[in-house]
């Protein structure tokens, strides 16, 4: 004879497990930010400070018009190898992703983590009516389905 050591099957699903997880619960709001006329140098200064790997590129109406990453900072490093000195010249402006995916504080965290793997990017920032209000990574993602 084989046992079953199933418990009872719930019989009500519970209320909030019903609620949609939205990235606008798990966004971080208090963002680092950069402007377009900052130095690549300085941008590189707040990056190591904050220990952050980028971040949104807002102009004076906290719209988004980029993003800055440690990647588009290692590119201008680069530039220097032949003369064994790094670069580190122009603005930020020069050197932002200016082609951002962008997504709604309405988005559930499960389309976000879809959005991750299809994309392959570290950060979405989050725009509403047009302004940066938020973002949402990876490590956001996994904690939300942590709380759940």
């Amino acid at each position: 004879m084989v046992m079953s050591y199933q418990g009872e099957a719930a019989k009500e699903v519970k209320e909030a497990a019903l609620q949609p997880m939205l990235v606008s619960d798990f966004m971080t709001k208090d963002l680092i930010t950069f402007r377009a006329d900052q130095t690549i140098f300085q941008a590189i200064d707040i990056l190591i400070k904050h220990r952050i790997t980028g971040g949104p590129v807002v102009n004076e109406n906290n719209e988004l018009i980029g993003v800055l990453s440690e990647g588009d900072c290692l590119k201008e490093v680069v530039k220097g190898k032949y003369d064994n000195m790094p670069m580190l010249s122009g603005t930020v402006g020069d050197h932002m992703t200016k082609t951002v995916t962008t997504i709604p504080p309405e988005m559930n965290v499960f389309e976000a983590a879809q959005l991750f793997l299809s994309k392959r990017i570290r950060r979405f920032p989050i725009v509403k009516d047009g302004k940066l209000v938020g973002q949402i990574s990876q490590r956001d993602v996994i904690k939300a389905v942590r709380e759940m």
